[in-house]
């Protein structure tokens, strides 16, 4: 069985960082990917979004360098999870849980205004790209790690 999902999109929003007991780190925010054809001389685009979660190292690199706004391809895998809503309702949710994150286009920054090169972990990496936008196969086979 296989259960991975690659994404390439716009972060919605800031990530909300939670640090919790035992140093365990959890990055949480939106990504946009938008689909765009043409029928009949109409254009047509969809925008889904969805909710992705990061962990440990994957989480602290996500709390320094993506913003809203970042282009990002995500790799990882699908999870749902059911909840009670107010009324009581039964409401099923699905995130990302990412394993790996690149970053598209320009460098990140850090606060301290330097650019980043590379950073790993044994089960989780992120790899920055050149400063050109880079085709995603490329990318994905490019990994130093």
């Amino acid at each position: 069985m296989v259960n991975k999902v690659i994404l390439v999109g716009y972060v919605g929003k800031d990530p909300e960082i939670t640090h919790m007991d035992n140093n365990l780190v959890r990055a949480r925010f939106s990504l946009a990917t938008s689909e765009r054809w043409t029928k009949d001389g109409n254009k047509t685009e969809v925008t889904e979004w969805h909710n992705i979660i990061m962990w440990r190292n994957l989480a602290e690199l996500a709390e320094k360098f993506v913003r809203k706004g970042s282009l990002l391809y995500i790799e990882g895998k699908i999870r749902s999870r059911s909840y009670d809503d107010r009324e009581g309702i039964k409401r099923t949710m699905y995130e990302i849980v990412a394993d790996e994150m690149n970053f598209i286009g320009s460098k990140p920054v850090s606060e301290s205004g330097q650019t980043v090169s590379a950073a790993s972990s044994a089960s989780q990496n992120i790899t920055v790209p050149p400063i050109e936008t880079t085709n995603l196969e490329q990318a994905k086979g490019s990994s130093p790690f």
